[in-house]
C-alpha cells in the first residue's frame, strides 16, 4: 500500500501554539520508500503513536520546505531517529540553504549523521531510490521556501507549502496527479505570504489534478469550519478536494492506477 499520512494539519502560529490541530507534518510511503515532510512540533510522537505505527528508523529522507518552526521544530529529532541516534549513517535531508547556513535550524553536529545532505534550489531535480524530486519554483515567503513535484512510476504527487500567490505559480505545478496545498487563510490578505482558500481554488482549477488536498489551516479556516466545505469546494473547482484532518491516511494506490492508465 502506498499512502500519505497527515501527522498534523496546523497552519500559522496560533493554531500550532494552541495545538488546535497537530503540527507533525506529513509521512509519504511510495512503494518501498518512506519520506517525511516538514516535521513540526510533535512529529516524533505523532509518528510512533500513529495507527498503523510509523517507524522513524525506516525513513529514507526528510524534506524541509522552509525553516519556520511549525515546519522544522522536530527536524533534528527526526534525523536522529532516522539514523539510529547517529550510529547508522543513512538517509538524506533536503532543505533550503538558509536552513543549514544562515541562522540554521539543523544543528551542525547532526549534519554528519545522514548519508546525503542536499541544499535544494529552484529547477533542480534529485533522486532517492526510484523517486525523482523536482523543485518547481522558489516560493514567495519570508524565508527561502520550496515545494516539490515527486514522480514515482509515472505518478506525480506535488506539495505547495507556504507562499503568497504570484503569477506563474499554478503553471509550475502543472501535471500533478495529487496536489497538496497549504491553505492558511479563509480570505485573501494583501502582503501576507500565505495562500487563501479562493487562491487555492484558482490554483486547483488551473492545475486540474485528479485529487487536491487542503491542509495547514490557520485560525480563520477553523472558525469557518473548513472540514465541512469539501463538497462545495469540489463543485466549484471541478476536482475532488479533500480537507485534511489530523491522522488522516490517504491511500494513493487508486490514484496511481488511474495515472498509470493515462501513460
Amino acid at each position: 500500500m502506498s499512502y500519505i499520512k497527515f501527522l498534523g494539519t496546523a497552519g500559522a502560529r496560533f493554531v500550532m501554539i494552541k495545538q488546535l490541530r497537530a503540527s507533525g507534518g506529513m509521512w509519504f510511503s511510495f512503494g518501498s520508500t518512506n519520506f517525511l515532510v516538514d516535521p513540526g512540533p510533535g512529529c516524533l510522537v505523532r509518528a510512533v503513536k500513529s495507527r498503523p505505527k510509523l517507524d522513524p528508523a525506516k525513513i529514507d529522507f526528510i524534506f524541509l520546505s522552509h525553516k519556520h518552526l511549525d515546519h522544522s521544530c522536530d527536524v533534528n529529532l527526526m534525523i536522529e531517529a532516522m539514523t539510529n541516534g547517529g550510529f547508522t549513517k543513512r538517509g538524506g535531508v533536503f532543505a533550503p540553504r538558509d536552513a543549514f547556513e544562515q541562522d540554521p535550524v539543523i544543528f551542525k553536529y547532526i549534519l554528519r549523521y545522514p548519508q546525503k545532505i542536499e541544499s535544494i534550489a529552484e529547477g533542480n531535480t534529485y533522486s532517492v531510490n526510484d523517486i525523482s524530486i523536482k523543485i518547481p519554483v522558489r516560493l514567495h515567503h519570508s524565508v527561502e521556501t520550496y515545494g516539490f513535484k515527486i514522480s514515482w512510476k509515472g505518478f506525480v504527487a506535488a506539495y505547495l507549502p507556504d507562499t503568497g500567490f504570484f503569477e506563474g505559480l499554478a503553471q509550475s505545478y502543472a501535471g500533478s496527479d495529487i496536489l497538496i496545498i497549504n491553505t492558511v487563510m479563509f480570505e485573501p490578505r494583501e502582503g501576507v505570504g500565505h495562500l487563501s482558500l479562493p487562491e487555492a481554488e484558482n490554483i486547483i482549477k488551473a492545475v486540474k489534478p485528479q485529487k487536491a488536498i487542503l491542509t495547514h489551516f490557520g485560525m480563520q479556516m477553523l472558525k469557518n469550519r473548513i472540514w465541512e466545505r469539501g463538497n462545495e469546494i469540489s463543485d466549484r473547482t471541478g476536482t475532488e478536494v479533500v480537507i485534511a484532518s489530523d491522522g488522516m491516511l490517504l491511500d494513493i494506490d487508486g490514484v496511481y492506477t488511474n495515472s498509470s492508465s493515462k501513460i
